[in-house]
């Protein structure tokens, strides 16, 4: 009887661009438009220097290697992981597949692989399914698990779907793949603590976890003998971090239920979770109308509640912390309107913190997930409700609300609309044009900024 590591790696040896759905394909190109979009975005972020500098120290300058994003010196493509994905994460707005941000990890290691080794494009968008399509499938069976232990998601799932992404990347047979997956098994993990901290650990988070993915291809490509039941043994991946037992037939979801089609975008430099408390914020804002608010109560699901750092009440010296926080991105929200990052980045602002402390977060199972119920207590003696109830759905954007966000996002980074459509245009020029044209993207950043 197969394992599971056998009936991934036939299932990702088998993906071919012709043979990929077209929504599938679609999505895909929207994943790159959004991460390539949001790492440009990015640019004023402070994680990138700091995982460039610790990229170099590890492995040096390599004149032929994988670009580092920012300053375009080259170094090797595990450095360019580490590098590269704080970028991709450096605004926190990059894609959400369940609770796990594959695109950090696979976007910049697919493209440090492929321009350091001249892997044809054609490649690129089969090895990026494969990619969130291991990932997104262990993550859509076991996140309940895993989450309320401590595990990151990004983490936990990120290594095996980098695996499966490197290794469709480099056409490793079916036998090959396995081994890259009981790999990948073995070089995981990654907890929430730092989240709850306030800290940045989560930043470099999915550069080390691109790494070690790529690690786990190039030692099967090398000839490592790797555990066959790496996934459901009694002690592999499921029973070691979700406590349970793999379902019977799980890889058989594969081609019926395609995880590409449930990444959804951020729209707000916030948590995923944050995304519909912000949008409800804003329409009861609306409602408010300049009305004194007295108190604040924000009923949501435990799920996202009990997870790391939503709880927060501050005080805060990080967006790190604001960013996970539910009371602070409703209080900023209310205060002015659409969160920037110059709003999350303002940790002595009076009203905003004085509205934190008088916000009560409720948990309540009966709130849905992607759901908030808010109200808000005035200062004449009425109370407002607003409740926001959001899907997955509501978050998967269509290419031109994904460009309208990006524009937007750009304008508060002085960046010209033009960059965006030339993301656009590269990607979607797919299997066509070369790498040196999506490196290029950013090095045109600076002389296409907007004039102050």
């Amino acid at each position: 009887m197969p394992t599971l590591t056998q009936d991934i790696a036939r299932f990702v040896a088998g993906l071919e661009a012709q043979n990929l759905p077209a929504d599938v394909t679609a999505k895909a190109r929207a994943c790159l438009v959004n991460a390539l979009g949001m790492a440009v975005n990015g640019f004023d972020t402070p994680y990138a220097p700091v995982a460039r500098k610790a990229a170099i120290a590890l492995d040096g300058e390599i004149p032929n290697g994988a670009t580092l994003f920012g300053d375009g010196r080259r170094s090797t493509v595990s450095a360019a992981c580490l590098a590269n994905s704080a970028l991709f994460h450096g605004r926190a707005q990059e894609d959400t597949c369940g609770a796990a941000h594959f695109g950090t990890i696979l976007i910049p290691m697919l493209l440090a692989m492929t321009e350091a080794r001249g892997y044809p494009l054609s490649r690129l968008i089969p090895a990026l399914v494969a990619g969130y399509e291991t990932g997104g499938l262990f993550e859509n069976a076991f996140a309940g698990q895993t989450t309320p232990a401590g595990f990151r998601s990004s983490a936990v799932y990120g290594c095996v779907a980098a695996a499966a992404a490197a290794g469709r990347l480099m056409e490793l047979n079916e036998d090959r793949l396995a081994a890259a997956l009981a790999n990948a098994v073995s070089f995981t993990g990654g907890v929430l603590q730092p989240f709850a901290d306030g800290t940045d650990e989560w930043r470099y988070q999915v550069g080390i976890v691109a790494r070690n993915g790529l690690a786990a291809a190039e030692l099967a490509a090398a000839g490592s003998v790797s555990a066959p039941h790496a996934f459901e043994g009694r002690a592999g991946f499921v029973r070691c971090f979700a406590g349970t037992e793999a379902p019977a037939g799980l890889a058989s979801r594969l081609r019926r239920d395609w995880s590409i089609l449930r990444v959804t975008f951020k729209p707000y430099p916030v948590c995923a979770f944050n995304q519909t408390p912000v949008t409800g914020a804003l329409a009861l804002r609306r409602a408010l109308a300049g009305r004194d608010i007295a108190a604040v109560r924000v009923r949501m699901n435990p799920y996202e509640t009990g997870y790391a750092g939503m709880d927060a009440a501050g005080p805060f010296s990080s967006i790190s912390g604001t960013l996970m926080s539910i009371p602070f991105c409703i209080a900023t929200t209310l205060v002015h309107g659409v969160p920037s990052m110059r709003h999350m980045t303002t940790y002595d602002d009076g009203s905003v913190n004085g509205l934190v402390a008088r916000t009560t977060l409720v948990t309540d199972p009966g709130v849905p997930v992607l759901s908030a119920i808010i109200e808000a207590d005035t200062a004449d003696g009425a109370t407002h409700r607003h409740e926001q109830r959001m899907t997955p759905a509501d978050y998967a954007f269509d290419r031109a609300t994904l460009r309208e966000l990006l524009t937007r996002t750009g304008a508060e980074q002085g960046l010209e609309p033009g960059l965006f459509e030339r993301i656009e245009r590269v990607v979607d020029a797919l299997p066509n044009g070369r790498i040196e044209e999506v490196v290029g993207l950013f090095t045109a950043i600076e002389p296409r900024r907007v004039a102050a």
